[in-house]
């Protein structure tokens, strides 16, 4: 990966992020499972500043899947407490820096509904914020997330012949959310484990070995620096 550094031009407007590895860091350090979620935090604070240091729009994170559910009772019950407690302890600072967060994801009976509220809260705080929109992906897959706008597609009753690319994406979770152009996945895993596969069919993507809990924004502007050193094509050649 590239050390040099991005240079301002040619930045990718939407980085995603898979916060992959806190479990994994935790058991190295004999810890708990859920002190590696904890220790994730700092990571995601630093991640957010450096966006804004570097002047990325939009920057989206896998909180919480709808796979992660498949985990312990205890590991899925801290996450819902931790994610409630990152949004009450952080969204004033958040919103001070001028971000506006934003969640996708299905918000169905097995989300609490405290924590709903605390998302509810979080989005109508920031709603107004332009410098920087984190999205938090919670309790969201990729697949679930075209199936539900194809539903929605078909109640309205439209005809086949008139569902494209365009319609389908007016119909995703966050319709003003650009299509991915930096993809990042940490802890040395290889896979995009249902995280946004229809926004980011053309993304540039950059897998590091570091757990996410070590993760910080000199390793995000590293990646931004390699996407910067590609040539993006979409399909097409060079000119």
């Amino acid at each position: 990966m590239s050390r040099t550094g991005p240079d301002g031009d040619r930045l990718p407007r939407h980085v995603a992020c898979v916060m992959d590895g806190n479990g994994r860091w935790a058991e190295r350090q004999g810890l708990k499972r859920t002190d590696g979620h904890a220790a994730g935090k700092e990571a995601l604070l630093d991640v957010v500043d450096g966006a804004l240091e570097l002047g990325i729009e939009w920057l989206t994170v896998y909180a919480f899947s709808t796979e992660n559910w498949r985990r312990p009772t205890d590991e899925v019950r801290f996450l819902m407490r931790f994610n409630e407690s990152l949004l009450v302890d952080h969204r004033d600072e958040l919103h001070e820096k001028g971000v506006r967060i934003r969640f996708i994801g299905r918000r169905d009976w097995k989300v609490p509904k405290r924590l709903l509220r605390r998302i509810d809260e979080s989005t109508a705080l920031t709603a107004g914020n332009r410098k920087l929109t984190l999205s938090v992906a919670f309790n969201y897959g990729g697949q679930a997330e075209i199936v539900d706008a194809v539903k929605q597609i078909v109640a309205t009753g439209t005809s086949p012949a008139d569902i494209d690319e365009a319609l389908i994406a007016k119909h995703l979770y966050d319709p003003e959310m650009p299509d991915v152009d930096l993809w990042i996945r940490t802890s040395g895993e290889y896979r995009f484990s249902n995280f946004l596969i229809w926004q980011s069919a053309y993304a540039e993507l950059v897998f590091v070995d570091t757990y996410w809990p070590d993760f910080r924004r000199g390793h995000l502007a590293d990646a931004v620096a390699d996407y910067q050193s590609r040539s993006r094509r979409f399909g097409g050649l060079d000119t």
